[in-house]
């Protein structure tokens, strides 16, 4: 399994909080790293850096030459465009082929022709994954994109992205703070610590996300061991 170093030695201060000192990231090529822990440790920073919008205090930042895509926890939705228009612009040349496939595979191609007020949240943001997916960026950053929705649908958008994934097979960074998400959809999970954020644990799932449940003895058992962490 190949491994990308994204983050070495960096540190980052805001103003005069310190985020992070000599924090280094390496997540595995092609896989999905969840990264969870504590509230403002630093998660939604990593991602920052690695779109680029955020600037490191002292450090290297290395997206190995990829395109970035980035799911926020809003849908960021074109509100005068439609389902399948909102897809679409991310690329010059639209291929409706490809477009209608991942709205299938998220279940909204019946509404590929309606307008973002006519959703669900859900449906909304089944409609900013689809987009980031056809983007086809090799790195995807995902900021906790299910955090404002009810739990059974967070449970059946996490399904719904494994699919995405098992077609595409991008190297996905999750941040959430839903420690079920990440074991449902993680290769790998990566606790961290109260900043200044450093890594507490690692965790590699061998099961196949695809095959996983909330009911799993693994996941029961991984679960305990990232709240002990996490609440230390």
């Amino acid at each position: 399994m190949n491994q990308l170093e994204l983050l070495k030695s960096i540190s980052l201060t805001y103003e005069e909080t310190c985020v992070f000192d000599d924090f280094s990231l390496e997540v595995p090529e092609s896989k999905v790293t969840c990264i969870v822990g504590p509230s403002g440790c630093g998660k939604t920073s990593i991602l920052n850096l690695l779109a680029g919008l955020v600037k490191v205090t002292q450090g290297q930042v290395n997206k190995v030459d990829r395109d970035v895509g980035y799911i926020f926890q809003e849908d960021r939705l074109l509100p005068w465009e439609t389902v399948y228009n909102n897809v679409r612009i991310v690329k010059d040349q639209e291929t409706s082929k490809e477009i209608m496939s991942i709205l299938k595979a998220l279940e909204i191609d019946d509404f590929a022709h309606s307008y973002p007020k006519h959703l669900s949240g859900g449906m909304r943001q089944r409609c900013a994954i689809a987009r980031a997916f056809y983007y086809h960026a090799p790195l995807l950053l995902m900021d906790e994109p299910f955090k404002s929705l009810d739990y059974d649908l967070r449970l059946n958008l996490c399904a719904y992205l494994v699919k995405l994934w098992e077609k595409n097979r991008n190297t996905i960074i999750f941040v959430t703070h839903d420690i079920d998400e990440a074991l449902l959809l993680g290769h790998r999970i990566i606790v961290l610590s109260k900043r200044p954020a450093q890594i507490e644990a690692v965790f590699n799932l061998a099961t196949a996300p695809s095959k996983r449940t909330v009911m799993d003895e693994e996941h029961a058992n991984l679960r305990g061991k990232i709240i002990d962490l996490m609440t230390k």
